[in-house]
This record gives structure tokens, C-alpha cells and sequence, in this order.
């Protein structure tokens, strides 16, 4: 369910938060589904019970799942969560654009390669290197 990339420089508990959401928002983990039990989970891993607490944290934190004491975590999916995913990825990509404005590439440049990106995307590419420098 969840893989972890020791080559990601993102703190192992952020990767499981964002794998989490995004099982959640594209409806894999339904909502009112029990999550995997701390202990459980760790051990899936092979991380600290620690790592994964602080992930469930922060996943209820933000509205992804709420407690059951004495039962567990389940997931909270609503569509409001969707929107705040939305305007997050929006916000990064503003940043994306004005700072690729600020050292020279062009809209139609940017525009090129969003569109094949996307297209590498939807047959399986890693999306690294779709021909700009």
C-alpha cells in the first residue's frame, strides 16, 4: 500500500502523510475505513511506531482521518479536503511560474512542457526530462 523512497530528502513521516492523501482523496481508502494500527503499520515498514504516530497526527491535523479512542483511526474523506488539495498543488504552481519567469522561460515553453509532461505522465514516465533544459 504505501512505499517508502529513502531518496526523497522529505522526512520519512511527510511521505506517509502525502502516500495517505493521496489514497484518500482518489477514493482508495474509503471514508470510515480503519486505517492500519500504528504498531502494524511500523512493522509493515520497517520504521519506528514513533514515525507513524507523528504521520497520523498530522494526517488528523489536517482533516484526513479522526480517532475512535480505544478503536483506532478511520478516514474522514470530504469533498472540502479535495478543494484544500487543489489549492495547495495551485499555490505551488504559481511559485513555479513566477520563478520560472524570473530567470527567462517562456509561457509557451512552460506550456510545452507541462503538456508533454502530462502525456509522459499518463504512459508511466518518471517525468524527468521532457526535452528543456
Amino acid at each position: 500500500m504505501i512505499i517508502l523512497d529513502y531518496k526523497d530528502a522529505r522526512p520519512i513521516y511527510e511521505q506517509v502523510v502525502d502516500k495517505f492523501q493521496k489514497l484518500i482523496l482518489t477514493g482508495a481508502l474509503e471514508p470510515n475505513t480503519k486505517m492500519p494500527s500504528v504498531r502494524s503499520l511500523a512493522v509493515e515498514l520497517s520504521i519506528n511506531p514513533n514515525t507513524i504516530q507523528r504521520a497520523y497526527a498530522e494526517l488528523e491535523r489536517e482533516g484526513f482521518i479522526y480517532t475512535v479512542k480505544g478503536r483506532g483511526n478511520f478516514v474522514a474523506y470530504d469533498e472540502g479536503l479535495l478543494s484544500y488539495r487543489k489549492k495547495e498543488i495551485y499555490s505551488k504552481l504559481d511559485e513555479l511560474i513566477r520563478e520560472a519567469g524570473e530567470i527567462g522561460i517562456s509561457r509557451s515553453k512552460m506550456s510545452d512542457y507541462v503538456k508533454e509532461g502530462h502525456e509522459a505522465v499518463l504512459q508511466g514516465a518518471t517525468g524527468e526530462g521532457f526535452g528543456y533544459d
